[in-house]
């Protein structure tokens, strides 16, 4: 009984030990703030502040102060700092390089540009020699080789395989011998297309009777005159015979080529020799143009139906 009643004895306070991550951190903490300050030193020479006392650590676990983990923080982000620093710089000097490289592209650029290109021949003067005068000068006429001399005895030809030239074609035949008696009478048929013209040349003062009608009103167009009329015209007779035709088939001017192609035949008739001549000057070929006939299966002579797919 004695013993229970026996006042306790009050236990000694037990202080706090501190666990070993604690020790970790607050080493770290006291070796970046020495860092820290040395690194002020080296810099400017200025004393970094005092770390601050670490506050007494309560009951449990040691509690690090605001100014330890700051600095643990700082500490920590030194190393990463230090890389985006060195990244920086190398991507500042590849920026230098590349700029320097375009700064000589671009002057040399300009360089090349200034120099104006060359050309050959600029500095020479414009010459130009009249015509017939000697380009080197000398005083001496110019001659072309290839220039055909006309005289009066033998003139040029226009063709250079014998065609005759139009002068020549528009001069009259001076050697038809025609007998002009009172019942002379010179009978051809001409033809042109389907037209068939049967003439009859006889003595006169150049008058047409074609159908029992005149040149001007059978023939309205004046080119259809021209062509009838030249047969006469090339011989020299076109007042001293008269013509008288009788026309059938084809159109107006099938019948106009019928009817100078008869007139030459007839000419023919009353004066051989005039075949050279005649024939040379094309009234006595038989123009064989025609219009082509439609085929079987095609819409013309030659055009065909459309032609489709399907």
């Amino acid at each position: 009984m004695a013993d229970d009643d026996a006042p306790e004895t009050p236990e000694e306070p037990q202080h706090a030990v501190p666990s070993e991550d604690a020790q970790e951190i607050a080493g770290s903490a006291e070796d970046a703030a020495l860092e820290a300050a040395q690194e002020a030193q080296d810099a400017g020479g200025e004393q970094a502040p005092a770390p601050a006392a670490a506050e007494p650590a309560g009951e449990g676990h040691a509690v690090p102060s605001a100014d330890s983990q700051e600095l643990a923080g700082s500490a920590e982000d030194a190393p990463l700092e230090a890389a985006q620093e060195a990244e920086d710089k190398a991507a500042e000097q590849a920026a230098e390089d590349e700029g320097s490289e375009d700064a000589d592209e671009q002057a040399a650029e300009t360089r090349s540009g200034a120099a104006k290109p060359v050309v050959p021949g600029a500095h020479l003067e414009v010459d130009i020699v009249p015509e017939g005068a000697d380009p080197l000068g000398r005083g001496e006429e110019y001659v072309d080789p290839y220039a055909v001399e006309e005289t009066d005895e033998a003139p040029a030809e226009a063709g250079a395989e014998g065609e005759p030239d139009g002068e020549s074609l528009a001069e009259p035949i001076s050697t038809a011998a025609i007998d002009l008696a009172s019942g002379a009478r010179y009978r051809a048929t001409g033809k042109r297309k389907t037209a068939i013209a049967r003439v009859t040349l006889r003595p006169g003062s150049g008058s047409y009777t074609v159908n029992g009608r005149t040149l001007e009103q059978h023939f309205p167009r004046t080119t259809l005159q021209r062509n009838i009329r030249q047969p006469l015209e090339t011989v020299g007779y076109e007042d001293r015979m008269d013509v008288v035709a009788r026309l059938h088939g084809g159109g107006i001017s099938a019948q106009a080529g019928a009817l100078r192609h008869g007139v030459s035949r007839a000419l023919l008739e009353a004066d051989p020799n005039l075949r050279g001549e005649l024939k040379r000057r094309g009234f006595l070929t038989r123009d064989s143009r025609a219009k082509e006939r439609k085929k079987a299966g095609l819409k013309k002579a030659r055009k065909r139906p459309q032609f489709s797919k399907r």
